[in-house]
C-alpha cells in the first residue's frame, strides 16, 4: 500500500506541471506569433521524444531499473520545460523539445506512465485492479486540474504589474520544479515494484504477442484522433477561432481535469457491472460526438458548454483501457504491453499533431475537431467488435 500511495503521489505532483505546460504552450506560442505550423511541428516533436523514450523504457526499463528509470525521465521532462524559454532558433528549440520530452498534450504522455502501469498491478489483485487504475488516473486528473489553473498565472500576475513573458517564463519554471520533486517519490518505492533481473527477459508468450498486436494496431486510429486534440492545439483553437482569454481557458481546463476526475471513479464502477470493453466503447462513442458539436458552435460560451459535457466522458475508457491491458498479458510481459501500447499511441499522437496544422490551413481552425472525432468513432467501432469477447480474469470467472 504504501508503493501504491508514493505511485499516486508522483503522478499526481507531476500531472500538476503537465497540467500547466499544455495550455500554456499553445498560449505562449499564440502570443509570440508562432503560426500553427509551427505549434504542431512543436508539440509534434515532444510526442516523438516521448515515444523514444518509450521505446527504450520499454525493451529496457526493467533491467535499468524502474524507480531509477523514472527518477532520471523526471530529470530531462524538467530541462525540457526550462529549455523551451531560452531565446534561440527554431531548431534549438525543437531538439530541446524532444530531448525533454515537452508535453503540449495536456495529459500525462510519456515514458514514465508506462512504468507506471507496470508497477501499480503489483500492489493489488486482480478485482481491485481497475479501481486502483481508476484512483491513479482521478488523481492525476486532479493535478492536471490544478495545473490548468495554474496556467492563468500569467494573466494574474499582469495585473499585478509583471509582464507576461515573465509571468509565462516563471510558471513554466515551476512545471521544471515540480518533476525534479516527483523524482525522490519514484526513489523511495520498494523492491517489491521491480522484476527479477535475469540475464535475458522472459519472451512474450504467442497469447500475448497476439493481444499486444491487436491492441496496437486498434490504439493507433484513437491515438492519431487524439494527436488531433492537444491542449495546445485546443487552447489555439479556442483562443483564435473563439477569441478566448488565457485566463477563460484555463478556468476551461480545470473544470475539464475535475470531470475527468469525477469519470474515472464512475468507470470503475460502471465496469464492474457492464464490463470494461462495454465502458470503454459505449462512454467514448458519444464524447466524440460531443466534440463534433464544438466545431460548430457559435461562440465560446456554447462551445466550452459542449466541450465540457465531453470531458465528462472522454476519460472513462482509460482507467478500464489501462487494466484490460495488464489483465490480458502475464505478469512479466505487462511492462512490454504497456510500453508497446504506449508507443504506438504517441507514435499516433505524434502524426495527428504534425497533420493538424495542414489540416487547419487547407480547411479551417476548427478542422482537427472533426477528423479527431470522426477517427475516434471508427475505433470505438472496431474496438468492440474486436474485444467484446476477451474477457479479464475477472469477468470471464462470473
Amino acid at each position: 500500500m504504501r508503493d501504491r500511495h508514493l505511485l499516486y503521489a508522483a503522478g499526481a505532483v507531476r500531472a500538476i506541471g503537465v497540467g500547466v505546460l499544455g495550455p500554456l504552450l499553445g498560449v505562449h506560442l499564440a502570443a509570440t506569433g508562432a503560426s500553427p505550423g509551427m505549434l504542431g511541428i512543436v508539440v509534434g516533436a515532444g510526442l516523438a521524444g516521448a515515444a523514444l523514450a518509450a521505446a527504450l523504457v520499454t525493451w529496457r526499463g526493467d533491467r535499468w531499473g524502474r524507480r531509477c528509470t523514472c527518477a532520471v525521465l523526471c530529470g530531462l521532462s524538467a530541462l525540457g520545460a526550462v529549455a523551451v524559454l531560452i531565446p534561440a532558433s527554431s531548431g534549438v528549440v525543437l531538439a530541446a523539445a524532444f530531448i525533454g520530452m515537452l508535453n503540449g498534450m495536456g495529459k500525462d504522455r510519456g515514458a514514465i506512465p508506462v512504468l507506471e502501469s507496470a508497477m501499480l498491478p503489483s500492489t493489488t489483485d486482480e478485482r481491485g485492479r481497475t479501481v486502483v487504475f481508476a484512483r491513479a488516473t482521478a488523481l492525476q486528473d486532479v493535478g492536471l486540474g490544478v495545473g490548468a489553473a495554474l496556467s492563468g498565472l500569467p494573466t494574474l500576475l499582469l495585473h499585478a504589474g509583471i509582464p507576461e513573458a515573465t509571468g509565462t517564463a516563471w510558471t513554466i519554471a515551476g512545471c521544471a520544479l515540480l518533476a525534479v520533486f516527483a523524482a525522490p517519490l519514484y526513489l523511495a518505492l520498494s523492491p517489491a515494484v521491480e522484476v527479477a533481473r535475469a540475464e535475458k527477459p522472459l519472451p512474450l508468450s504467442p497469447a500475448g504477442r497476439r493481444s499486444i498486436a491487436k491492441l496496437s494496431a486498434l490504439f493507433s486510429l484513437d491515438s492519431i484522433g487524439g494527436g488531433f486534440l492537444s491542449a495546445a492545439g485546443m487552447a489555439y483553437i479556442f483562443r483564435e477561432h473563439f477569441h478566448a482569454s488565457a485566463a477563460m481557458i484555463a478556468a476551461l481546463f480545470v473544470g475539464a481535469r475535475i470531470l475527468n476526475a469525477a469519470s474515472h471513479l464512475v468507470a470503475a464502477w460502471l465496469a464492474t457491472r457492464i464490463g470494461l470493453v462495454n465502458t470503454m466503447v459505449f462512454t467514448h462513442i458519444p464524447s466524440s460526438v460531443l466534440l463534433l458539436t464544438v466545431a460548430f458552435a457559435p461562440n465560446f460560451p456554447i462551445a466550452a458548454v459542449l466541450f465540457l459535457l465531453r470531458e465528462g466522458l472522454v476519460e472513462m475508457d482509460v482507467p478500464t483501457r489501462q487494466s484490460y491491458v495488464m489483465a490480458v498479458v502475464a505478469p512479466h510481459e505487462r511492462t512490454a504491453a504497456s510500453g508497446i501500447t504506449a508507443l504506438v499511441r504517441m507514435g499516433g499522437w505524434s502524426l495527428g499533431a504534425f497533420l493538424a496544422a495542414p489540416a487547419m490551413a487547407a480547411a479551417s481552425v476548427t478542422a482537427p475537431l472533426i477528423a479527431g472525432a470522426g477517427l475516434k468513432i471508427v475505433y470505438d467501432l472496431a474496438l468492440w467488435r474486436a474485444c467484446k469477447h476477451t474477457k479479464p480474469p475477472e469477468e470471464a470467472r462470473l
